[in-house]
């Protein structure tokens, strides 16, 4: 985190990057930030929902009125 930090700051000693570098790892950082958020979201809402069933029958359910 501190190497990520001193790669961001003003300070042509330390750091190659230019303005585009910056902007870069600037992106690269937001998309994994907002991957996880959808992640943790999509766990949230699939706790609330009862699993679903992937049988599927083609016969009639059986009623003993009939």
């Amino acid at each position: 985190m501190i190497a990520l930090l001193s790669l961001l700051q003003d300070n042509p000693v330390t750091s190659d990057f230019d303005d585009l570098g910056k902007l870069l790892l600037g992106g690269m950082v937001a998309a994994v930030v907002v991957a996880v958020a959808i992640i943790l979201v999509r766990f949230k809402l699939q706790d609330k929902k009862p699993p679903t069933s992937n049988f599927i029958s083609i016969s009639p359910p059986n009623n003993p009125g009939e």
